[in-house]
């Protein structure tokens, strides 16, 4: 990790950026609930334990539990793509779960619909320590504390080696410019051996930080119009949906599979995957050489972080369990070295021999890539209607890469709603 990576530096970068009774049935559970009588039950919802972690958060919750016998931790699990579903549900139905995961990009609807408890009103001491200020002040909402940062995540480029090596190409570098990952990605594409060169997703998580690598912005310095309908945002959606169908499978191909581009990247089928580190774990038994690095740039270097905090429903009748399990979550040794050694994201902390462990995991070999990420950040547009905001733009690039819309049409047309969405 580089020496000028500093609490704050480190928390700067992260700021840049059926009801639930059945979520059981629907997702998992890794506990239930105790009949012992004389314990508080705290129910926690997640969406980034399943599949790969569920263990690791199991060890989280056990060591939680030894310090406070008290309590009892429920946790109850969902996909990220039917997760927020579920939980507007349950905050709608008056099911909601004590305690949930939410990211960055959702906090400021939650917050401002009065959704989440105060931790102030039930802390009995000062915020979770080891926590910069600044990343606890990405989770307050009009001077109040309403979640607690607990990981953070970056955006690579993985590559498999060995396709890298078999075609006589050099390995991607963090020097790597669109146009170098564009002649590298046609040349590794062979569609007869259903190897394709390339997979990034045309969606809205894309398409931000593409703008910002192409020199544009999404919305206007004030925050009240957009501003990506522009030269640089024709060059980035350009970027995104030119892939399609030539160095990357088509929306017909894929066939609305999921996971698809997971499964392709574990056959050894694709060569150049943009994705997070949360995927690192489940690559560790790949029958083949793989490695990351910063993603390329355009005009500049741009790497998107997701953070995820811990928040408690404003409904909850055990508020002060709820913020010792979110206090516990965010900033714990525990919680901290289990994130560590598991390749689950990143803790939050500000300690760095803690963040420094990471880098010991001799796979992938090039994990300094992760911390290279941080030095240019693509900010995350965040609105009250963020969801119709981020479906708006997917459902417009997602047009422009079938061919039903010019990518000119495609942007004059997302700018529109999403105008309509800040007025």
């Amino acid at each position: 990790m580089p020496k000028e990576l500093p609490a704050k530096r480190f928390a700067a970068a992260v700021l840049a950026t059926a009801l639930l009774a059945t979520a059981c049935a629907q997702g998992s559970a890794t506990k239930a609930p105790s009949a012992e009588s004389g314990k508080v039950t705290v129910r926690y919802f997640t969406f980034s334990a399943a599949p790969d972690h569920v263990k690791d958060l199991d060890t989280i919750v056990a060591a939680f539990e030894k310090e406070n016998p008290d309590v009892d931790v429920v946790v109850e699990t969902a996909p990220y793509d039917q997760y927020f579903t579920k939980l507007q549900t349950s905050l709608a139905g008056g099911t909601a779960p004590d305690t949930f995961e939410l990211n960055y990009e959702n906090f400021v609807t939650y917050a401002s619909a009065g959704s989440l408890l105060d931790l102030g009103s039930v802390a009995g001491d000062e915020p979770a320590a080891g926590l910069a200020a600044e990343s606890l002040n990405a989770f307050k909402h009009d001077g109040k504390q309403f979640a607690l940062p607990a990981s953070f995540s970056t955006v690579v480029l993985l590559y498999n080696k060995d396709l890298f090596d078999k075609a006589g190409i050099p390995a991607p570098t963090a020097d790597w410019t669109w146009a170098e990952e564009q002649a590298a990605a046609e040349k590794l594409t062979d569609k007869k051996a259903g190897v394709y060169g390339d997979f990034q997703p045309v969606q809205f998580f894309e398409f931000y930080k593409t703008l910002k690598q192409a020199g544009g912005e999404f919305l206007t310095a004030d925050g009240t119009k957009t501003a990506f309908n522009s030269p640089a945002g024709i060059k980035a959606t350009t970027w995104l949906v030119s892939k399609v169908g030539k160095t990357m499978p088509t929306e017909a191909e894929i066939g609305g599979t999921a996971d698809y581009d997971t499964n392709l990247f574990k056959s050894g089928k694709l060569a150049m995957w943009h994705n997070g580190i949360w995927q690192f774990a489940g690559l560790k038994d790949v029958p083949f050489n793989w490695d990351i690095v910063v993603e390329p740039g355009d005009t500049s270097k741009a790497s998107a972080v997701f953070h995820n905090a811990v928040a408690a429903s404003a409904t909850t009748k055990v508020g002060k369990q709820a913020y010792a399990w979110a206090k516990f979550l965010s900033s714990s040794p525990v919680a901290a070295t289990t994130r560590i050694q598991s390749s689950w994201e990143l803790p939050p902390v500000s300690d760095q021999a803690v963040l420094a462990g990471y880098l010991k995991d001799p796979k992938p070999a090039n994990r300094q890539a992760v911390f290279d990420s941080l030095n240019a950040i693509a900010l995350p547009p965040v609105i009250k209607r963020q969801q119709e905001m981020q479906d708006a733009v997917t459902q417009e690039l997602t047009s422009a890469a079938a061919g039903r819309k010019t990518v000119e049409q495609a942007l004059a047309d997302a700018a529109a709603k999403v105008d309509a969405l800040l007025g």
